[in-house]
């Protein structure tokens, strides 16, 4: 059976592009027109992955991403951002909140396709069931669970990927290039800030455990299995 993109777009060239690079790529394509009907479809039919633009009627696509992200039936949802709106600002913005990618306009579709099949193989790349405990941290691979001195933690998916992998290859320094290509799926590293950006974010999370993903100068990060006294 084909996997379903669901297409969030109001522009109707855009729209018709994307059906028919899509389809002739062997997905099956759902459209919507605006943020609030996009919601709505992607709870009701549970398309595979979601291209959803930004600057939409009704909702726009920040609104759309952090409900979906919400929402326990959708968390896992992958997302790829398809927008005009090119500025580094905006493309940490949308990967903070949760899209797996970002997109701009113009684009080459072969490469969109591109993305999103990676997109897809990286959310199916989860090993059942798969549990990891190093210390007070506690990972469910499978559900997208963390849980830190028995309390689970609100991550977003990036979030989650990021420190499992720095959890994965804890006392292991991992350049922020590796980073960006093995959480982000990023042949061609766009400005190492967003690592940046997300590690600080996940510090505040972490509290009093926030010193375990420790800074090496000049090379990248890395996670201290042991927190100093």
């Amino acid at each position: 059976m084909a996997d379903t993109v669901l297409v969030i777009e109001d522009e109707s060239d855009v729209v018709d592009l994307l059906r028919y690079n899509l389809n002739k790529a062997g997905f099956s394509v759902l459209i919507a027109y605006d943020g609030l009907a996009g919601l709505e479809m992607a709870r009701r039919s549970r398309p595979e992955i979601v291209v959803l633009d930004l600057m939409l009627p009704k909702m726009d696509g920040y609104s759309v991403c952090k409900a979906l992200k919400r929402d326990a039936d959708t968390e896992l949802l992958p997302i790829v951002m398809l927008t005009a709106r090119g500025e580094m600002s905006e493309r940490v913005r949308g990967l903070e909140i949760g899209a797996d990618d970002y997109v701009t306009k113009p684009f080459s579709p072969r490469e969109l396709v591109l993305r999103i099949q990676s997109v897809l193989r990286r959310s199916r790349s989860k090993v059942p069931g798969e549990v990891i405990g190093v210390g007070d941290f506690h990972l469910d691979k499978n559900k997208f669970d963390v849980r830190l001195e028995g309390r689970r933690l609100d991550l977003t998916t990036t979030e989650f990927k990021l420190l499992t992998v720095l959890i994965e290859r804890r006392g292991r320094t991992q350049s922020r290039e590796t980073l960006l290509y093995d959480v982000w799926g990023y042949q061609n590293p766009i400005d190492t800030r967003t690592v940046d950006t997300h590690i600080r974010r996940l510090r505040e999370k972490l509290g009093r455990h926030s010193a375990r993903l420790e800074t090496v100068r000049g090379e990248g990060y890395r996670f201290n299995p042991v927190m100093d006294p």
